[in-house]
């Protein structure tokens, strides 16, 4: 995939998860979402959290919360939940076109605005065609990184291939699926494996991250 400007494509996933989330129940809130042990208000308030955070003010928090990075990023997700749903969806709102991120490749916020989009979706039964070129811009980043959620090694050995797209990536057994599983897959959603087929699944199935 092209090096194109990764902001437009940001930025038009959090305005379809405000719409998404716009008239939710209060009890659609506190589902539980696909991303570790986090509610659907807790999935939003990290993301708003993610959308104020620059480089300063991350290594700041990391120092706060003794380099522990999860530690940290349950902290800043716990906070931006402490108020109501509404308030924290407005937060979010408005920071849909903020351009801030903590450091890292800047394709990694593609990843997190879908992935954590479809960590929200999934458990409300809300569905999103999402744009083909962002996922596999996502798709083409996760591949190559062990930053944070280990993808490249979760795939390792095995070929993933697309059935919706002209997509594919690796050797050895086959996994193949929508690119949006896939997707969730390589960041270690076990959820998306009921998507996928292959004689690849059981391995990818066994690197699956503990529930």
């Amino acid at each position: 995939m092209g090096a194109s400007d990764p902001w437009p494509l940001i930025h038009a996933e959090r305005a379809a998860l405000i719409d998404d989330l716009a008239e939710l129940d209060p009890g659609g809130w506190v589902t539980r979402s696909l991303c570790d042990k986090w509610t659907v208000h807790e999935v939003l308030g990290h993301m708003t959290a993610t959308a104020r955070m620059t480089p300063p003010k991350f290594f700041i928090e990391m120092a706060k919360a003794g380099f522990r990075f999860h530690t940290m990023t349950a902290k800043a997700a716990e906070h931006e939940a402490s108020v109501t749903p509404a308030a924290t969806l407005a937060a979010f709102r408005s920071l849909l076109s903020a351009t801030d991120h903590p450091p890292g490749p800047v394709d990694t916020w593609i990843g997190e605005a879908l992935v954590h989009g479809e960590d929200i979706r999934r458990p409300l039964s809300i569905r999103r065609e999402y744009p083909m070129h962002s996922v596999l811009r996502a798709a083409d980043f996760y591949k190559g990184s062990n930053a944070l959620i280990g993808a490249k090694d979760r795939i390792a050995g095995l070929t993933l291939r697309a059935t919706d797209a002209d997509w594919s990536t690796g050797t050895g057994p086959e996994v193949r699926g929508p690119a949006m599983s896939l997707v969730m897959a390589m960041t270690g959603r076990p959820a998306a494996l009921a998507d996928l087929s292959g004689d690849g699944v059981p391995t990818l199935r066994s690197r699956m991250p503990a529930g």
